[in-house]
């Protein structure tokens, strides 16, 4: 990244993240930023890059939303046969990363992936929009299709075979939460001398370290 001054911030000079200021809870750190990257100009600051290794030992990431995230964890929610559903069926270790560049941060996430309840995934699944449920039921997400025509064509058989009746959610979509056991905090500085706070579970506490730039 260039020495420049954030759009956000406005301060490469700045000192806050430090060991003496960094709560004993990583989550209460991330809640703070994550505040902060809502309040920024961002688009969308819920978005978080989630990378998986599947059963062949091959790695794949891509951008997915937060829903949530609390002491179980942090939540988001998929189709169970896609790509990254049957990569976390195989191998359920799993990392996360929020970049928010207004505010030049960086968070790195890395845990143990489990699904949630249904009764989470129904509640969750009944507040989406109509037609973002009868897209989960009719698209087979990761699958090739033989063009634009077909996943249409599944569309309004889905639509009509819906028709007149709630949408209810598909036994194939549903949560996920990421347990951490590492977050890292990373945070722009001048001539590449960022700050780097590292949150690692050691038996059942959080153990705070400083990394290099």
């Amino acid at each position: 990244m260039a020495d420049r001054p954030s759009a956000w911030q406005g301060d490469l000079d700045r000192d806050d993240l430090i060991e003496a200021n960094a709560p004993t809870d990583p989550l209460a750190l991330f809640a703070d930023w994550y505040a902060e990257a809502q309040r920024s100009p961002m688009i969308e600051p819920t978005a978080m890059t989630l990378a998986t290794v599947d059963a062949d030992g091959r790695p794949s990431a891509r951008v997915v939303l937060l829903k949530g995230v609390d002491a179980q964890g942090f939540r988001f929610y998929s189709n169970y046969e896609s790509r990254k559903g049957r990569a976390l069926a195989s191998n359920p270790q799993a990392a996360l990363v929020f970049w928010w560049e207004p505010c030049e941060r960086q968070v790195r996430v890395n845990g143990r992936v489990h699904r949630l309840p249904a009764t989470i995934s129904d509640a969750y699944f009944a507040h989406r929009s109509r037609g973002s449920r009868l897209g989960a039921h009719a698209s087979p997400q990761s699958q090739v299709l033989a063009g634009r025509d077909e996943l249409e064509q599944r569309v309004a058989d889905t639509e009509a075979r819906f028709d007149g009746r709630e949408v209810e959610r598909p036994e194939h979509w549903g949560g996920y939460a990421l347990v951490p056991d590492t977050i890292e905090f990373w945070q722009a500085r001048r001539s590449r001398l960022h700050d780097r706070l590292r949150y690692r579970m050691v038996a059942g506490d959080w153990q705070l370290e400083r990394l290099a730039p």
